[in-house]
């Protein structure tokens, strides 16, 4: 990606949360609270943002819809809907990163809102904006929306906060909150076959190594015990009823295929593993 030296400044000029538990930790797997798990997301997401954006930013694009690493675009999906028909509404983006797929919506006409916790992360959507992000762009966490009963006629999010949060169901109560009847919400995470498996794109991903059914969440904490980073584990049954629980009717759960033409490797996102167990999964939902 190529941006204006202006924009560039812009963006290095702006105050830069520096979370106190810098340091990257040893890895465990151990029970966390929803506030632990919110302060490490927002942590990580901070320090990190940085080299996430140099590393996927050509990948992902400015203004893309990528539902995860297999490279699945919202343009030829149309999980939301026909790209024709999104002109006109508002559409809630949770966990926007640097809100390309809330670019790809104003495109389209609609009047998306770029939600995300991380302070960093936002900036980089000013960064590629030219210093104003032409989205409106909002700091919360995605378990207290700070928006009215029925605003929003969609949500969405491809890999945002779903899977960081400790209690994903109290997300999807805000989202249905949120949303109009008959509004739409839609969302990746990692496949939850892919816990069973070491987090490697070469052979040695290939063998199960752990429990599928073990929900313990997958840590990273400091010398001091403090989480730096936080994954919960859901299985496809949980996540079903979590969609449930929360008021939604499931239409839809995609998984997509590795397309020939990715030859990326994306963490353990792989050509060798993507063409052999599925590496993301998509819930399509609809408040009635």
């Amino acid at each position: 990606m190529s941006h204006s030296k202006d924009a560039t400044d812009a963006f290095e000029a702006l105050d830069t949360y520096v979370p106190d538990d810098a340091d990257e930790g040893e890895a465990t797997r151990r029970q966390t609270s929803e506030a632990e798990s919110s302060r490490a997301s927002r942590g990580w997401w901070d320090r990190n943002a940085d080299e996430y954006q140099s590393e996927h930013g050509a990948f992902l694009g400015d203004d893309r819809f990528v539902w995860g690493p297999e490279g699945l675009d919202e343009a030829a999906a149309g999980l939301l809907g026909p790209a024709a028909s999104l002109e006109g509404l508002d559409v809630l983006e949770i966990g926007a990163g640097a809100a390309q797929c809330s670019r790809w919506l104003a495109a389209q006409g609609a009047r998306p809102v770029a939600l995300d916790l991380s302070h960093r992360q936002l900036q980089h959507a000013l960064r590629i904006g030219g210093g104003a992000s032409g989205v409106p762009l909002v700091q919360a966490d995605a378990g207290t929306l700070p928006f009215r009963d029925a605003s929003f006629d969609l949500a969405c999010s491809a890999y945002g906060a779903v899977p960081f949060v400790a209690d994903p169901a109290e997300v999807f109560r805000e989202v249905r909150r949120v949303l109009r009847p008959g509004g739409r919400w839609v969302f990746s995470v990692t496949h939850p076959i892919r816990w069973a498996f070491p987090d490697e794109p070469g052979p040695e991903g290939l063998s199960v190594a752990a429990s599928y059914f073990d929900r313990t969440p997958y840590v990273e904490q400091d010398d001091q015990g403090r989480a730096v980073y936080v994954e919960h584990h859901r299985t496809l049954g949980d996540r079903v009823r979590d969609v449930v629980a929360a008021g939604f009717r499931l239409v839809d759960l995609v998984e997509p295929e590795w397309p020939a033409w990715n030859t990326q490797e994306w963490g353990g996102w792989s050509p060798l593993r993507g063409n052999l167990i599925p590496g993301t999964a998509i819930f399509v939902c609809v408040r009635d």
